[in-house]
């Protein structure tokens, strides 16, 4: 019943104002009685003594306060929340503003057996400064990983190799629960194909950041804010999946609370085969090469093992202060062969070599994080101190073994071993400190201070099939040692203010950063040292009720980091290869952005239209690798060496717009989809070639979500991204539909989910690159021209199995808080 009041409040909100009346606020904060935790998504109904008045009220937010606005009267007012004894005051005449304070709710016994609510749909909570998605029964991505839990958020994107961008700029800095984490590692994208769906519990989309959070990130901010449940007694849920191509899984979230203590873990253990593959066609324009056409075709086999725990623990000091401990652990092991055949062509397109080369990579990694957090409500007068301890490593080795084998005479060429090792350090201290002043004014500032090292290693040898040697010889040219080592200082203030409906969040962030590189083959050391300020502005309009207009400003920074600066280079294949630029500078970005959200009974709209200005920008060239004569350096198969790097080449423009809709048309029928478009407009030019171009491209995202008959729920996801270019190459679109049914049983205490990823098996970037003009026989040519394709991994079907201990699921509460999307208003 309580949720049925929540859903006629929500829908009469707009409504329930007479034109002689003029709205007045009521504010306060809910807390449990026992442990002082805030109550979020709690009911506060004004019920007047008029029956031909409508009902009032709203919920608390994720810190259990609420502001609402209501029409004067009488009332009786309840503050209800779920397993929890309500508090009503009987006829509360209210004709101004009034604040009521903080009200301490107690839990009722009678329904502790009952269920703790879980939320059914994934919602949406806006605020000055970012966007909160609440990951709920979202069925396409159960059993899957951070990246598909990424890939279904709003503005947020992850190519077929699973890398991460917000509106289409892949500069996005990725949090875990706040801050930098050694879980997101030093690749990004496996780190987050490892850390399961389940143990999320939402994502703060942060375009428009304010002066609390790093300036890291051109882009903005993806905060990724694990499970940490709290609920009282014994709760958990434990989940099993299974899946083609071969994949198994098991994993545990739950906590333990019972007084001033809250224990809480997530634990997952996962087996998977993931298959992939590629292609490229490349031809050669040098008159120096002696393949002219080269096909290349890649098969993945892949085999990865993971383990990732949470371990965690809370103590309530008193009402106002408590303490958490948490320390994570992700353990990757992953076996993966990965086939190479390759067919040269002369000009004529005679056969001159066929060759199929296998690399057989083992890869370890161990990531650990230990963090302390002190939280400490000064006063009830919203003052507050929070201050926070981080340590975490990575110890990261691949090895490889790699055989090549000229397939039309049986005879082996190649034979090589390779030994990559990297070590990560990482430690950081932050502490922040809040102070209201009234009602409408916050203060806030803080310090952060951030420290990495990180060492890489790399050995390569192999045997000189010329001399007959058996043995393996190391390669000089690119076996290297590498030190990154980065201490980054910050500093931030600023101030907040609502005044009436407008409200502005102003601050201004100091950076320092010092950066040693040291390459211990040669001997050599670099240091970089800056800093800059950087000011952010984050402005809202409460147009009424429902309707709020955002505009905001923030300057933000790329730093080069580890890969980008190692001279040394590295290489995907015989004849690609990588390498680093220890004189590359780092990228600063300003931008801004406007934005408005309108909701209805049935229907929000959230759109946002979003310029961001670099200068200094990085662009990756690639050119064919000549020597000194500026002949074309070539493999022993004669194939021209392809070299890929980055330069600060641009001034890059980028204008965009994104459109978000939330529809629901019925009870059993929810429709969600983003679009975003927009331009990109760079300017440079590298060693007499011009790299300018201007590109406009898009994607799209549909989710639909139906409860069919027998209370099954069926989902469906589609994904589009349209065609793009960039200074040397094309993009063709790409086309994805995901698919997913699920159905409660065993008294709703149990939950099974089939689901199929990329049911087309078309997820698969396609692409043509071509390389800086050279002149042949007088004329003006390309020195190549390469068509591409990628898949990182074939279409799957999985099923799990989730069981719930002491938690049965209603879904009153999931409806509560998804007809609410949250507070709209001033956030300090």
């Amino acid at each position: 019943m309580k949720k049925i009041l929540l859903f006629v409040f929500l829908l009469t909100a707009c409504f329930s104002y007479s034109q002689n009346d003029t709205p007045i606020t009521v504010k306060g904060k809910l807390i449990d009685k026992n442990t002082g935790t805030p109550l979020e998504f709690a009911t506060v109904s004004f019920i007047s003594k008029n029956p031909q008045k409508a009902p009032q009220g709203g919920v608390t937010d994720l810190e259990g306060n609420y502001s609402i606005s209501i029409t004067p009267g009488t009332y009786t007012v309840k503050w209800e929340y779920i397993t929890f004894k309500s508090v009503v005051r009987e006829n509360q005449t209210i004709t101004e503003d009034k604040d009521y304070g903080t009200i301490s709710l107690e839990v009722d016994v009678a329904e502790l057996d009952a269920a703790i609510v879980i939320a059914e749909k994934t919602t949406v909570d806006i605020r000055l400064d970012k966007k909160i998605y609440n990951i709920g029964k979202d069925l396409t991505v159960r059993g899957g990983s951070a990246s598909d839990v990424l890939d279904n958020v709003p503005s947020v994107s992850v190519d077929v190799e699973g890398n991460v961008a917000l509106r289409g700029n892949d500069n996005v800095t990725i949090f875990i629960d706040g801050r930098p984490s050694a879980l997101v590692g030093l690749d990004g994208a496996d780190a987050l194909r490892q850390i399961p769906a389940e143990t999320i519990e939402k994502i703060e989309v942060i375009t428009s950041p304010s002066a609390r959070y790093d300036a890291e990130g051109t882009a903005g901010i993806l905060n990724i804010i694990l499970r940490k449940e709290s609920q009282r007694g014994f709760n958990g849920n434990l989940q099993l999946e299974s899946g083609i191509p071969e994949r198994l899984g098991l994993s545990f979230n739950g906590n333990y609370r019972k007084n001033k203590w809250n224990l809480f873990t997530n634990t997952g253990w996962r087996y998977r085969t993931t298959p992939g593959n590629a292609r490229s066609d490349t031809e050669f324009n040098s008159p120096d090469a002696q393949n002219k056409f080269v096909n290349e075709r890649r098969v993945f086999d892949r085999l990865g093992r993971s383990l990732f725990t949470s371990l965690g623990a809370q103590y309530d000091i008193n009402q106002k202060s408590n303490i958490i401990a948490n320390a994570v652990y992700r353990y990757g092991n992953d076996d993966d062969i990965t086939t190479n055949t390759i067919d040269r062509f002369d000009e004529n397109l005679n056969l001159n070599e066929a060759t199929r080369r296998i690399e057989n990579e083992g890869e370890n990694e161990d990531d650990v994080q230990f963090t302390l957090d002190y939280k400490n409500d000064l006063d009830d007068n919203g003052q507050k101190l929070t201050a926070s301890i981080q340590y975490g490593f990575e110890i990261e080795q691949e090895l490889a073994n790699i055989t090549e084998t000229e397939t039309t005479t049986n005879t082996l060429n190649d034979l090589e071993f390779s030994d990559q090792n990297t070590d990560e350090r990482n430690a950081l201290v932050q502490i922040d400190y809040e102070l209201p002043i009234g009602e409408n004014i916050n203060w806030e500032a803080g310090y952060r201070g951030n420290y990495r090292d990180i060492t890489t290693s790399f050995f390569l040898a192999e045997r000189d099939f010329e001399t007959s040697n058996t043995d393996l010889i190391p390669d000089a040219g690119l076996n290297n040692t590498f030190n990154y080592e980065e201490l980054i200082h910050a500093t931030y203030v600023q101030y907040g203010r609502k005044i009436n409906n407008f409200s502005f969040l102003t601050g201004l962030r100091y950076e320092y950063t010092d950066v040693n590189i040291f390459q211990a083959t040669t001997n050599e050391t670099a240091n970089k040292n800056y800093h800059s300020l950087f000011p952010t502005v984050n402005m809202s309009y409460e147009i009424k009720q429902g309707e709020n207009l955002t505009l905001g400003y923030n300057r933000r920074i790329r730093r080069p980091r580890g890969r980008s600066l190692n001279p040394f280079p590295s290489r995907s294949s015989e004849s690609n290869i990588f390498q680093g630029n220890v004189d590359l500078d780092p990228t600063f970005t300003n931008s801004v952005e406007l934005g408005y959200i309108k909701r209805w009974t049935k229907f929000t709209l959230s759109t946002a239209a979003y310029m961001n200005i670099s200068d200094d920008n990085w662009e990756r060239i690639q050119q064919v690798v000549v020597d000194e004569n500026n002949n074309p350096i070539l493999t022993d198969n004669g194939d021209p060496i392809i070299r890929r790097f980055p330069v600060n080449l641009s001034k890059e423009r980028r204008i965009g717009y994104e459109l978000t809709l939330t529809y629901r048309p019925f009870k059993w029928w929810t429709i969600n989809s983003d679009f975003n478009v927009f331009n990109v407009d760079t300017d440079g030019a590298f060693e007499d070639q011009d790299f300018t171009f201007n590109n406009t491209t898009y994607f799209a995202r549909l989710n639909q979500k139906i409860t069919l008959p027998a209370e099954i729920d069926f989902q469906t996801r589609l994904n589009y991204r349209g065609a793009s270019e960039n200074a040397q190459g094309t993009n063709d679109g790409i086309a994805t539909l995901n698919l997913a049914a699920s159905k409660d049983v065993f008294g709703e205490n149990a939950t099974i989910t089939a689901s199929v990823s990329d049911v087309f098996n078309s997820r698969r970037r396609e692409s043509t690159t071509i390389g800086p003009d050279i002149i042949v026989d007088g004329q003006i040519q390309p020195s190549f021209i390469s068509d591409s394709a990628f898949q990182w991994r074939e279409r799957q079907f999985i099923v799990t199995f989730v069981y719930r201990f002491n938690e049965k699921k209603k879904r009153e509460r999931g409806e509560r808080s998804g007809d609410n999307d949250g507070d709209d208003g001033f956030e300090g």
